[in-house]
């Protein structure tokens, strides 16, 4: 099933593969399952698509084994949230960080999440973590101003030339590459990979007007993305789209079968315009 979906992706002609992350329920699972994810993605695209495997723990000695873990099994990168019971502070954070990326020995993103994670990274933080070996980029959540070239050209400012900074929050996506970002770190792209793959083409060609097109084809999406997160509504259209028949880890509860008429509303309104995206 895990590459079914990875095939797609690949064959649409994504950058990376985000393996593990959030949509990928990783805090819910246990190390062997995560291994054994690790495993199969590299099988079946290893060396085509390069694999950026989240390795995310509450325990710095339990992520520095995900970390290695993803790097003998083949992965080309890593990307870590700050997962946490007790409140981290900003030190906490520095030397978790320091602890994993070292362990891991690859290219690792910091994960910037503070809706799931309840941690949010200063610009001092990521400026100081941007000077470790192995971190190389930021994946940051949409800003609450809307002034994404303002706090990209902020973040490039105090972080080496080499590293990237990135967006995630789907609605955004559009507004943040047309401002300049380097990465899209798509939720949509894992189901719908041709259509984000235009969306993200068209913005980085600073192509405005087709941006804006497609992204008000996703819009009734991106609607249900923010009403009822991401998380869910991808499950219901794994299973709308005939890829898997699936349900999210208890506690998370499957949709109602209204709301699953409004995901199957949003597919077909992205399948009308389907034959004029590039």
């Amino acid at each position: 099933m895990l590459c079914r979906f990875l095939e797609r992706i690949h064959a649409a002609g994504a950058d990376s593969i985000g393996l593990l992350g959030s949509t990928g329920g990783y805090a819910y699972l246990r190390r062997e399952e995560r291994q054994r994810a690790v495993r199969v993605a590299v099988e079946c695209v290893g060396g085509k698509t390069p694999i950026i495997v989240g390795v995310g723990a509450l325990r710095t000695d339990e992520a520095q084994t995900l970390a290695r873990d993803a790097k003998m099994a083949g992965a080309d990168g890593l990307l870590l949230a700050p997962m946490s019971y007790a409140p981290l502070t900003d030190e906490e954070v520095y030397q978790h960080f320091a602890a994993v990326a070292e362990a891991g020995g690859l290219p690792l993103c910091i994960y910037n999440n503070p809706s799931t994670t309840k941690f949010t990274f200063s610009d001092d933080l990521i400026a100081r973590l941007a000077k470790l070996p192995n971190v190389a980029a930021v994946k940051m959540p949409l800003p609450a101003n809307g002034d994404f070239a303002g706090e990209i050209e902020r973040l490039r400012a105090i972080t080496p030339d080499s590293f990237a900074v990135g967006y995630s929050g789907d609605w955004g996506a559009a507004d943040a590459l047309l401002a300049g970002c380097d990465a899209w770190y798509s939720v949509v792209a894992g189901l719908l990979p041709s259509p984000a793959l235009a969306l993200t083409r068209a913005a980085q060609a600073g192509d405005s007007s087709a941006a804006a097109r497609i992204n008000d084809a996703f819009r009734p999406l991106w609607e249900l993305f923010r009403a009822f997160g991401s998380f869910r509504v991808m499950y219901v259209m794994a299973n709308l789209l005939g890829l898997a028949r699936i349900e999210p880890p208890r506690p998370i509860l499957p949709l109602s079968q209204e709301a699953h008429s409004r995901v199957e509303e949003a597919l077909q309104n992205l399948k009308s315009v389907s034959s004029s995206i590039p």
